[in-house]
């Protein structure tokens, strides 16, 4: 069924209205849907290198604005929704865990999983469910959604379509590369101010905790 829902998606690369597709997979994906956007990003990138950039963009803003839509759906429909969707994707063990971070970490969280493999759906949900400060949420989904969007756009923008099988080899690497460095020395100075006891080690174990604590 995945497999059909992703051809489904990536037709949508040659449809007259792409970009409108292109925003609204970018929307639903930021708070449920299981399909990411960015092949179909680089598909059309790859078909029309002069509008790169538009579509990064479009695929930024949209899917900040979705993010909006997974941490109203954390903050105020958890217990039904919330808690729905998060065993649809099968995220329920990774949920604790995600929620113990962001309450620690907040915008370095969001950047790490905008920016990197880390289903960003995950930490939409989580963030309200936790009450991140909207304004720092906002501001780390745009930062994170965009170093990888506009990555994409930028290099099908100025290179071409040669640029493709660099960007499907390394891009994902080169990011998280990249968060790491950015953010890496923020979280080792919370752990030089951290108690004896560690938040890492309760993190660790927030599995064994109950979703609603």
């Amino acid at each position: 069924m995945l497999r059909s829902l992703y051809n489904w998606t990536m037709d949508k690369a040659a449809h007259p209205h792409a970009v409108w597709w292109l925003a609204f997979f970018c929307f639903i994906e930021s708070s449920f849907f299981p399909i990411p956007p960015h092949p179909l990003l680089g598909l059309m990138c790859l078909a029309e290198p002069k509008k790169a950039v538009k579509f990064a963009a479009v695929a930024t803003l949209s899917s900040v604005a979705g993010a909006l839509l997974g941490y109203a759906i954390g903050w105020g429909l958890y217990d039904t929704v919330g808690v729905w969707l998060i065993s649809s994707l099968g995220l329920s063990e990774a949920f604790p865990v995600a929620a113990c971070h962001l309450r620690e970490y907040d915008f370095e969280a969001i950047l790490i999983a905008g920016a990197t493999p880390v289903p960003f759906k995950l930490l939409t949900i989580t963030a309200g469910f936790v009450g991140m400060n909207l304004v720092t949420f906002v501001l780390s989904s745009l930062f994170a959604r965009a170093l990888i969007f506009m990555t994409v756009g930028i290099l099908f923008r100025v290179f071409g379509a040669p640029i493709k099988r660099l960007i499907d080899k390394y891009l994902g690497l080169l990011t998280t590369l990249f968060v790491v460095l950015v953010v890496g020395g923020v979280l080792v100075l919370a752990q030089f101010g951290s108690s004896d006891e560690g938040s890492d080690d309760v993190c660790a174990n927030a599995p064994a905790i109950e979703a609603g604590v």
